[in-house]
């Protein structure tokens, strides 16, 4: 292929790239966003391998490593359950990282790739090898302790070593140290030495940085992390110096950015103050009753699925609230049959979702959009919240925090300020759970004692299917 056609075929996979960003902006349009980024994807893979600057010798284990990847890829696709896209997500930004990384190096012990460079661009292109590996370690070590904590093998509580944010500082100082020993390196042996110092403080750098954010924090983890990964795409472009992999890994870095700056808006947080270390402390501890205004007082009513069946046949206006615990019991499909049924009986049946529920951005978009669920019907947080108070039954199926009234209600807690969902404000609020305990937040929530709440203990999918056998009864 030549160099026109090459970049012809580069500019045809931006625009597509493009699209396919404004495709995912909507879940209507969602799937067409995905076959714009999957034909942008293919176009720009072949226009690479078959291009001027990869030779005939090595397009055979240029395609032996696709084959290896697609397989492992398309298994992966195949195989996961949708309750582990999260933590799949996560490890799909750390191989990025880790390839930003092995780019870099490879790329400064290749003698050909400094060949015939001015002091100037020997310069600048050595300052591109050094940011690439640095931007890819922080994303390689940070987005394995996200899969971590996403797949419950690390707990999500906060890990806050003493005295934090002078030891990122001084990491950073010796970063930068190194940095100018390694653009006044005079050998390679030199300049291999400050970039392994730099890569492992790079490396514990991110490992810290996420350990010290708290669960509540990981949607927003995810989407940094997906920021991350684009920013070292494109460092990587520059050191291969491919204008594709340059705009693309902008695109991403960028898109994920502002995803970034959103979801800190919807849980009423700033940005570096969840870098810095958030509220999420892990593992669930029963919700306790004590004197004073501040924590939940009352009496907690208990109720089975039949007398949830009734509630529901009953209503005119019912609101769902889905929640991580539904993703787990895989209570989706059952959802959206409850919602069949009760549309039939003229029922006005609607999603809430909160911009944070799940693990992930978009979580329970997907899901509800894997079981059918009409996308009229799902609405966000800020289209549904002044309905609550005209809704007869608002349900709620494994959430927690994103219903939590102490949110507005307790000035001192924790996650004060945070938008949520106002589901009390129901004539009835159904909350499903499998017991007491807080949220991924660790966090009491006073709505199990409000007085207008019914509890229905058990897991979601167990429940929901009793329900919905009550239904068509």
């Amino acid at each position: 292929m030549s160099e026109s056609l090459a970049t012809v075929s580069y500019i045809g996979a931006i625009i597509l790239f493009i699209l396919s960003l404004g495709g995912l902006s909507n879940p209507e349009s969602s799937r067409r966003g995905n076959l714009y980024g999957m034909i942008g994807m293919t176009i720009a893979v072949l226009a690479t391998v078959f291009g001027p600057r990869v030779s005939m010798a090595g397009i055979p284990w240029i395609i032996g490593a696709m084959v290896v990847g697609g397989s492992i890829g398309l298994y992966a696709a195949r195989k996961v359950q949708m309750t582990q896209m999260p933590e799949l997500v996560a490890m799909m930004h750390s191989l990025v990282g880790l390839a930003a990384c092995l780019v870099g190096f490879a790329n400064y012990i290749d003698p050909i790739a400094a060949l015939n460079l001015s002091s100037a661009e020997k310069a600048i292109h050595e300052i591109e090898v050094y940011l690439g590996i640095l931007i890819g370690a922080v994303t390689f070590a940070g987005s394995l302790i996200a899969f971590g904590k996403l797949s419950g093998k690390i707990g999500g509580k906060p890990l806050l070593l003493p005295g934090r944010h002078f030891l990122n500082l001084i990491g950073l100082l010796v970063v930068i140290v190194f940095g100018w020993q390694f653009l006044h390196a005079e050998t390679i042996s030199a300049g291999m030495f400050a970039l392994t110092v730099m890569t492992v403080i790079a490396l514990l750098f991110g490992m810290h940085m996420v350990l010290a954010i708290g669960g509540a924090d990981m949607p927003v983890v995810v989407s940094m992390l997906n920021s991350y990964s684009g920013w070292a795409a494109a460092a990587t472009g520059f050191m291969l110096n491919n204008d594709l992999l340059i705009v693309t890994g902008a695109l991403v870095g960028s898109s994920g950015a502002i995803l970034s700056y959103i979801m800190c808006r919807a849980m009423n947080r700033n940005f570096i103050s969840v870098i810095a270390g958030g509220f999420g402390t892990g593992g669930g501890k029963p919700a306790k009753k004590a004197d004073g205004e501040a924590q939940p007082a009352g009496e907690v009513v208990s109720i089975n699925a039949l007398e949830t069946a009734e509630l529901l046949r009953e209503a005119k206006s019912v609101i769902i609230v889905p929640g991580y615990g539904m993703a787990v019991a895989q209570a989706q499909h059952t959802v959206f049959e409850i919602t069949q049924v009760l549309r039939e009986k003229g029922v006005n049946v609607r999603f809430g979702i909160h911009p944070v529920a799940g693990r992930m951005p978009g979580h329970m978009n997907v899901l509800l959009a894997e079981a059918k669920v009409p996308y009229d019907i799902v609405m966000e947080m800020d289209e549904i919240n002044a309905d609550f108070p005209d809704t007869d039954v608002a349900i709620v199926i494994g959430a927690n925090d994103i219903v939590n009234p102490a949110a507005q209600e307790v000035p001192d807690s924790p996650i004060a300020g945070m938008p949520v969902l106002e589901v009390w404000k129901a004539k009835t609020s159904i909350m499903m759970k499998r017991s007491m305990a807080t949220g991924y937040a660790g966090v009491d929530n006073p709505l199990f004692y409000k007085e207008n709440n019914r509890m229905l203990f058990g897991d979601a999918k167990k429940m929901l299917d009793e329900v919905l056998t009550a239904l068509k009864a």
